[in-house]
C-alpha cells in the first residue's frame, strides 16, 4: 500500500516531484532497531527537510538526548535492551536546576522534548500507558508519512505553545508547512538552510543562540560542517531581512531582537 510505512517513491529514490524541503531546521531523533524502518524514516524525513539522527537502542538514545537539542523524538518501543517507554519515563522526571540548562551540552535530556510513539503494540490499553507516561502522541505501525508529518507538525506547535500552523514573530510571518517567511505581508524567498537559521532564531525567541546550537539545526551527525556557513546564512538574511533584523553579541551568537525590524 503505497505511503504506508514510508512512500516507496522516495525511499527509493525515483521521482524528484516527491521531494519538499519544508521543514529545514528542525531535528528529530529516531529511535527503532529495524534498519528498513529507520532507514525510510530518514529517507523520507530528510527529503522533507528534516535533520534526522538514528539510534536503535535505550541507552544510546538517552546518551543522545544528553547531547544535543531535539525538536522531536520518533519512538519505538520494542527496543533490543529495553523498552522504549522507559525514555519516556526518564525524560519526563528530569529535573534541571533553574540557569543550568545549556542547549546542545548539558548532560541532562531536555524534558519539555516532544515524543511521538511509533509501535505494532495496538491494543488501547498500550496506548493509553504510553500517553500517561508523557508520550505526546501514538501512531501505529503501518502509517502513512503524510498522516506521520502533520501528527509531527502538530505535536511541535503544542510543545511551543502555538496553535496556529503559522508563527508570528514581529512584522515576521512563518508558515513551516508552507516553507513561506513573509515581513510585512511581503514574501521573502530563502533557500532551505536560511530557512533553517531563522526558524531556529524564532523559536528561541529572544535568546541568543552559539553557532553551535545553530549548526545543530542544520547538520545531522556525521554531516561534514563549513566553519563559516551560519555566518553567511545570517548574511544572506541580513540581506533580505533587513541589516537590524539579527543581531550579533559578539563571542557569543545572535539572537532575533523581541520587536523584528
Amino acid at each position: 500500500m503505497l505511503g504506508l510505512l514510508f512512500d516507496r517513491r522516495i525511499a527509493g529514490g525515483a521521482g524528484k516531484a516527491a521531494c519538499c524541503v519544508d521543514n529545514a531546521g528542525m531535528r528529530i531523533l529516531v529511535v527503532e532497531d529495524n534498519e528498513g524502518i529507520a532507514a525510510g524514516l530518514r529517507a523520507n524525513l530528510t527529503q522533507r527537510g528534516y535533520a534526522v539522527d538514528i539510534c536503535t537502542s535505550v541507552a544510546d538514545a538517552w546518551h543522545a538526548l544528553g547531547t544535543a537539542r531535539f525538536d522531536a523524538v520518533l519512538l519505538d518501543l520494542g527496543l533490543p535492551d529495553g523498552d522504549g517507554s522507559d525514555i519516556v519515563r526518564r525524560l519526563r522526571a528530569v529535573r534541571r536546576r533553574p540557569g543550568s540548562a545549556r542547549p546542545g551540552l548539558d548532560a541532562l535530556p531536555d524534558p519539555a522534548t516532544p515524543v511521538l510513539i511509533l509501535t505494532a503494540r495496538d491494543q488501547i490499553h498500550e496506548r493509553v500507558a504510553g500517553l500517561n507516561l508523557g508520550a505526546d502522541d501514538y501512531l501505529i505501525k503501518p502509517f502513512d508519512m503524510d498522516e506521520l508529518e502533520a501528527r509531527l507538525r502538530a505535536m511541535m506547535r503544542r510543545a511551543a505553545g502555538q496553535a496556529s500552523p503559522v508563527i508570528h514573530y514581529g512584522a515576521l510571518e512563518i508558515d513551516p508547512a508552507a516553507h513561506t517567511v513573509r515581513q510585512g505581508g511581503r514574501l521573502v524567498e530563502t533557500s532551505p538552510r536560511e530557512f533553517a537559521v531563522l526558524w531556529a532564531l524564532v523559536q528561541a525567541r529572544g535568546r541568543v543562540l552559539s553557532r553551535q546550537q545553530i549548526e545543530e539545526h542544520l547538520y545531522n551527525w556525521g554531516d561534514a560542517v563549513e566553519s563559516n556557513a551560519v555566518e553567511v546564512y545570517v548574511h544572506h538574511l541580513r540581506k533580505k531581512l533587513g541589516q537590524r533584523s539579527i543581531v550579533t553579541m559578539r563571542g557569543v551568537g545572535y539572537f532575533l531582537p523581541l520587536e523584528p525590524a
